[in-house]
């Protein structure tokens, strides 16, 4: 897969299928766009690319947004290339950028330095400044261009269409299984151990934590896990909590798995977290016999979660 960090792509990349949008999360909505575009690219004998955004666009306008990714841009690229996509325009957006006027953005961007032959978009996609572009304005200019559009009817499950703020939702809601299903996969959150305050260790419980940094924060509480470490391909069960830590009056979340069978230091290596199942709430306990009481209960309910099958 080849990977384009400008617009200015090569010639051989040119009249191919596009498909245009963030595809935070690459939800079934999202893998339905690229399946029937790739579907028209294989019968026209062309290649099938993408052309997205980094950082989001709506965390570029709103630096207040700290907790909102479903996938990082690692795990983007990599669904992408799981996907067969053929090459990728992963365009910086900055404030030049977005006051690309969106007659401009049609002419300039997509027939001058992309000249697709197939454009792919969903039927909410807005471009250009002040988001002023709309699916109705790349019909209209298809002609002119050269193009065909390719307005692909959105996924729907049980009756709703599927979108990254629905999963979003669930996610802040504790329905991870849901959220899983509509991702077609398990979700998960990557990043380097760091070192805590070693509460977790003080009670019997060794625990490895991660800043959540940019991901979506899912519902506080207590999650069955399973997880891997570094670029090893083997997978550990495991229990995660996410939350401030009541019991201790802490206030900034953080993510403390405790993978079950390791008792060695992990910390600076990588972890990728798989959320298999929610389990229960957070909740602030009188004191730490308490506590450990309800952490024994949780690991038995863990591994009686962990029985739920892992989607890749």
């Amino acid at each position: 897969m080849k990977i384009f960090s400008k617009i200015n792509i090569s010639k051989k990349y040119k009249n191919s299928a596009v498909a245009i949008g963030n595809f935070d999360g690459l939800h079934k909505g999202h893998q339905k766009v690229f399946k029937e575009t790739k579907k028209l690219a294989k019968k026209n004998k062309i290649n099938f690319g993408v052309l997205t955004f980094s950082p989001l666009p709506v965390m570029f306008f709103n630096k207040n947004i700290k907790n909102y990714r479903i996938a990082s841009e690692k795990k983007k690229i990599e669904l992408f290339k799981k996907s067969n996509v053929d090459f990728v325009i992963n365009v910086k957006f900055n404030r030049k950028f977005s006051e690309i006027k969106a007659d401009d953005f049609v002419k300039k961007i997509i027939y001058e330095k992309i000249n697709p032959k197939l454009l792919a978009v969903s039927n909410n996609f807005r471009f250009g400044k002040n988001r002023k572009g709309d699916v109705r304005l790349l019909k209209k200019s298809s002609k002119n261009y050269d193009y065909k559009l390719l307005n692909i009817n959105p996924f729907k499950y049980l009756g709703k269409t599927i979108s990254s703020t629905k999963i979003r939702k669930c996610l802040k809601a504790g329905k991870i299984e849901l959220a899983n299903k509509l991702l077609s996969r398990t979700w998960s959150i990557e990043g380097k151990v760091t070192k805590g305050k070693q509460i977790g260790r003080k009670l019997g419980f060794r625990t490895c934590n991660i800043n959540v940094k940019k991901f979506i924060l899912p519902k506080s509480g207590i999650y069955a896990v399973k997880v891997l470490i570094g670029k090893n391909k083997l997978f550990y069960k495991g229990i995660s909590y996410l939350g401030t830590r009541p019991t201790f009056g802490g206030k900034e979340i953080f993510l403390e798995t405790n993978i079950f069978g390791i008792k060695k230091n992990l910390y600076k290596k990588r972890l990728t977290v798989y959320f298999i199942k929610f389990l229960r709430g957070d909740k602030k306990f009188s004191n730490s016999t308490q506590l450990i009481k309800q952490m024994n209960k949780d690991v038995i309910s863990a591994k009686k979660g962990l029985k739920a099958k892992l989607i890749l």
